[in-house]
């Protein structure tokens, strides 16, 4: 019997993310409401191209493949549509073989609200207003920023590679805080002073321990059938270096999680790191690190912390 939503993975994610709506929102820009209404009812035949989160989101829904008697995760449409605008979207949807079935339009207003409604783990879109109305209010949202191309590899499409910043999105940002002044050495003494207390979640951290019970399954699974080819690979790309990276490491043991790849960076520039693991998508709660010398890896911004504050405080 299929996992009920309360059990399940759940990300939800808004038009402007899973699709290019550049077209239709320039309309929109330059006409208004009613003129992008009638725009996309023209052209509800026609699908939307693939947009930022598409791979990733194609490649989450995949796991369902795996797991085809639990069915353990889903993607909920989350949007500032109408529903009479939004037959475009659907029609797109099923035209790329996605599996979503369940939607709140909202006709104009931010879905923000309904994300604990669907249990979502994480709230991905273009839109940064609801991302910061998201986070303040609580709940798991983050930035998708624009992509030169969208890397929809046919050759991996059995795969999904997920990477995370630590400070601010696995974990909270207490570390961060302390960091806020440039001082490392103060930064580094707090992180080895406190290296047997565990961090207290981050934003994202329900989304990793969620990721982490998905790859119990595949643990089974490899188990049950040595042949079996895993489908996730989460990794940790964080700036800390030894000593402070113990924290991490004691943090994760507590929750009963971990990473397959993890990479204490020590101030490296991350996107060395990113170019190799190539991953469907990557969470910083910087900006300055969401950088990618090919830009085709998927970059979301979680505006969390001190690190985003003063954007946060206006």
């Amino acid at each position: 019997m299929p996992y009920y939503i309360e059990d399940k993975l759940v990300i939800a994610v808004s038009s402007s993310a899973l699709f290019d709506l550049s077209e239709s929102h320039e309309v929109f820009v330059r006409q208004g409401r009613k003129a992008y209404k009638a725009f996309q009812e023209q052209h509800q035949d026609k699908p939307l191209g693939k947009g930022v989160a598409f791979p990733f989101i194609k490649r989450f829904l995949a796991l369902n493949q795996r797991f085809p008697d639990d069915l353990p995760v889903e993607v909920v449409l989350l949007s500032r549509n109408s529903a009479s605008t939004g037959k475009r979207v659907f029609r797109s949807i099923q035209h790329h073989g996605l599996d979503i079935t369940r939607a709140a339009f909202m006709e104009g207003e931010s879905p923000y609200e309904y994300i604990p409604a669907f249990n979502a783990s994480l709230f991905l879109t273009a839109n940064e207003d609801d991302v910061r109305s998201a986070i303040a209010a609580g709940h798991p949202a983050g930035l998708a920023l624009p992509s030169a191309e969208v890397n929809d590899d046919q050759n991996d499409v059995g795969m999904l590679r997920i990477a995370f910043d630590f400070d601010g999105v696995i974990a909270d940002d207490e570390a961060e805080t302390v960091f806020k002044g440039g001082d490392l050495d103060a930064f580094v003494e707090h992180e080895v002073e406190k290296s047997a207390i565990p961090h207290r979640p981050g934003p994202l951290a329900d989304l990793f321990r969620k990721l982490s019970q998905l790859q119990h399954l595949e643990d089974d699974a490899l188990e049950r059938d040595p042949s079996y080819q895993r489908a996730l690979v989460t990794a940790i790309v964080t700036a800390r270096n030894a000593p402070a990276h113990e924290r991490v490491i004691h943090t994760l043991e507590s929750w009963g999680v971990s990473a397959n790849k993890t990479f204490f960076l020590g101030g490296m520039e991350k996107h060395r790191v990113l170019s190799r693991f190539k991953p469907h998508i990557f969470f910083d709660d910087q900006r300055g690190h969401l950088q990618s010398g090919t830009g085709d890896i998927a970059m979301v911004h979680i505006p969390f912390g001190i690190a985003n504050r003063s954007a946060i405080d206006g």
